[in-house]
């Protein structure tokens, strides 16, 4: 299993880096149905535009020196939707891959999956392999995904694997430690998020990174995500950069 230092922490950076901007921004993508209904439409009309939200606010990460964007496509818990709309997603999901893979290769984008792939359809499954494939080469911008991702089943998923090596000798019960359950992670060889972002007015975390997260900075606003912009990324990264982060500690 990879390490989660394969591509880098937060010691990485420097404290001045620490400041000026989040280095990882997570976005809880919400608001896409309320938005199709204030206009009168369908939630999926919402869930296109707010598939094309994720173009823009991609292409503005490296202005902002953003190197790590991971956002919530569709939870564990989305299953309990409507069929219709779980669908229409799915197909939405589909379309969005084989429409962007080749400008998110061009684009220098490392794209990655998080999440359960048990439940998804084959045909999706292969898409997102060859999505990972294709930009597998790439060190611009990390975009991951996360589609059919909870945080409480991650940590479940990982738990398991990690009591599989310890009945197998590969690891000794004396050596687990909050150091050693990351690697075990769907996100082991990504950073922790310096800032997560929900839209819509909702003030929840509703499942999403919640180990990784534990020392996040978070932003709740009002902003339905088809409304999203990548100025309003911008401002609430220069907001990041004004906030003293001690992890716990006392300021010296």
């Amino acid at each position: 299993m990879s390490s989660k230092n394969d591509i880098g922490t937060d010691s990485d950076a420097t404290e001045e880096q620490e400041r000026s901007g989040p280095r990882h921004v997570a976005i809880i993508m919400d608001g896409n149905g309320r938005w199709a209904q204030a206009r009168g439409r369908p939630r999926l009309f919402g869930h296109h535009a707010g598939a094309k939200r994720v173009r823009e606010v991609v292409e503005c990460c490296p202005e902002l020196g953003v190197k790590y964007l991971t956002i919530f496509a569709f939870s564990t818990e989305n299953w309990k939707r409507t069929q219709v709309e779980i669908s229409g997603l799915m197909s939405l999901f589909r379309r969005y891959i084989s429409k962007e893979m080749k400008a998110l290769a061009a684009r220098n984008v490392r794209v990655r999956f998080i999440g359960d792939r048990l439940r998804l359809d084959d045909k999706l499954v292969r898409l997102m392999d060859e999505l990972e494939h294709e930009t597998e080469g790439n060190d611009g911008t990390h975009l991951t995904i996360a589609l059919n991702y909870g945080g409480r089943d991650e940590v479940a998923r990982a738990t398991k694997r990690l009591a599989e090596d310890v009945a197998t000798g590969l690891l000794a019960p004396e050596d687990v430690d909050e150091e050693t359950l990351p690697r075990y992670l769907d996100t082991h060889v990504l950073p922790d998020p310096d800032l997560v972002i929900r839209t819509s007015g909702e003030a929840r975390i509703s499942n999403f990174l919640l180990w990784q997260s534990a020392y996040a900075e978070y932003e709740f606003i009002d902003t339905l995500w088809p409304d999203f912009t990548a100025e309003e990324l911008g401002r609430l990264c220069r907001s990041y950069g004004t906030r003293d982060r001690r992890f716990g500690a006392v300021k010296k």
